[in-house]
């Protein structure tokens, strides 16, 4: 992929599609990079597109004049829009971030894929999560653990309660492809289950001899963000949030006097790595400006983000067949009642 890559010297041009939470702070972060200037936004609200263009010092334009204006843009509009926007985006010769999921669909993923193949331009996939510092500290250990198990909660309250959302989608979709990244290969079995509200789900996945437990939800009223390795060499915690790791290892069982009293514990080595902390957005940028200037391949590639895809769609899937079998149950009851 060399065709668009450009001079190291040269300014890059870059745009947002769609400048809602997400989008805008994507326009912060460009117009914060060196070697990086914020040509212009634009969204179906002109409006927010007016409010965040000012902040920044750059223009709300209309989406074709964007285009005209950059070399990269970030597209963080509603899902089942982005094949339309990131083909439009791909067609005007633009390198494109878009936002996780890929697409609506598989095909749509693998079209994007193929159209930016063909043109030579970057097509990087917005899993953030993977550009945080302590998730690259993990991957950095994980070729060296036997790792027989990964338990992920990515957890919080209601965002908006008058929005019904979907936690697969919306939040088990990052845990997917970390996992993923991780153990580099796609799961051999899933299993999911989750409530009739798409606001609670779990997932069980088989990647080989490891075993991967899943869960997102927007019914808990306290923040969480972790991921638990058990390896036989270690047990290794890592908090998002915190972007921080700990390393167990050598828990040593014993028994105590204490004032006459036996007592049983444990006492285990805790390693802290040092970690680079710093906002995974910007380092997300920094990647993918670096791929476009250098031609090379994004680090989270649209292969990634479809294998992601094909991942969470299993598990909506499985999930919806517990709705319709809620459903059946909460019908059968008001039949006997």
């Amino acid at each position: 992929m060399t065709e668009r890559a450009l001079t190291r010297s040269r300014t890059i041009r870059a745009g947002v599609v769609g400048v809602g939470a997400m989008g805008e702070n994507h326009a912060r972060v460009y117009s914060e990079l060196p070697g990086v200037t914020l040509a212009g936004v634009t969204d179906h609200d002109v409006e927010v597109a007016g409010r965040v263009a000012d902040e920044y010092g750059t223009e709300s334009v209309a989406l074709e004049e964007l285009l005209d204006r950059c070399d990269v843009v970030t597209v963080a509009v509603p899902t089942p829009a982005h094949h339309d926007v990131v083909s439009r985006c791909l067609e005007a010769d633009v390198h494109v971030l878009v936002e996780k999921p890929i697409a609506q669909t598989v095909e749509e993923g693998r079209d994007l894929a193929r159209q930016a193949s063909e043109r030579g331009l970057v097509l990087q996939v917005g899993h953030i999560e993977r550009f945080n510092p302590a998730v690259r500290t993990m991957a950095d250990l994980i070729d060296d653990l036997e790792v027989i198990s990964l338990e992920a909660e990515r957890l919080g309250p209601p965002i908006d309660r008058t929005a019904p959302g979907n936690v697969v989608f919306d939040l088990m979709v990052h845990d997917v492809d970390i996992v993923g990244s991780l153990l580099g290969t796609s799961p051999d079995s899933v299993g999911a289950m989750g409530t009739g509200d798409g606001r609670y789900a779990t997932a069980t996945m088989e990647y080989g001899d490891v075993v991967a437990s899943l869960t997102a939800s927007r019914v808990t009223q306290k923040k969480v963000r972790k991921l638990s390795v058990t390896a036989r060499e270690c047990f290794v915690e890592v908090d998002f949030l915190e972007q921080s790791v700990l390393i167990h290892r050598d828990s040593y069982p014993e028994y105590v006097n204490d004032e006459g009293q036996n007592r049983y514990r444990h006492e285990s080595v805790v390693e802290r790595p040092r970690i680079d902390n710093g906002e995974p957005l910007r380092h997300e940028l920094e990647s993918f400006v670096e791929s476009v200037r250098t031609g090379g391949e994004p680090e989270v590639s649209p292969e990634d983000g479809i294998e992601a895809l094909e991942t969470v769609l299993t598990i909506d899937s499985l999930v919806d067949g517990d709705r319709d079998n809620d459903a059946e149950r909460e019908q059968e009851r008001e039949v006997e009642i």
